[in-house]
């Protein structure tokens, strides 16, 4: 799709991020997928990109594969797959991520 941030994609596949669903670019590792949907704040995150810090660490299970108990991986090491439910989070990842999880403020009453 040519932008140099992300491996070049064709479509959009769906991932869940603790509960709450996202399109993000295919082929992409899944720390990139972050970046893809919180472009304010993953870049500014203390993640090093290349499976020495740590910070990235995530629990992941697949849509379809019931059962199976939910896999530990590094963010920065895996691609996202369609189906794709990240159940648990480091806490780094929770502090970026925290403003495309949380849930939408109720709106007020009209009047």
């Amino acid at each position: 799709m040519g932008n140099p941030l992300y491996r070049d994609y064709e479509k959009l596949v769906e991932i869940t991020i603790m509960g709450k669903k996202f399109q993000v670019p295919e082929k992409n590792i899944c720390l990139r997928a972050f970046q893809y949907v919180s472009p304010e704040t993953i870049p500014y995150g203390r993640f090093c990109w290349n499976q020495e810090c740590q910070l990235c660490r995530v629990v992941y299970a697949m849509a379809g594969q019931e059962g199976a108990p939910p896999r530990p991986i590094l963010a920065c090491k895996v691609l996202v797959a369609e189906g794709m439910q990240i159940v648990e989070l480091s806490d780094e990842l929770k502090w970026n991520l925290s403003g495309v999880l949380k849930p939408a403020e109720p709106r007020p009453p009209l009047e």
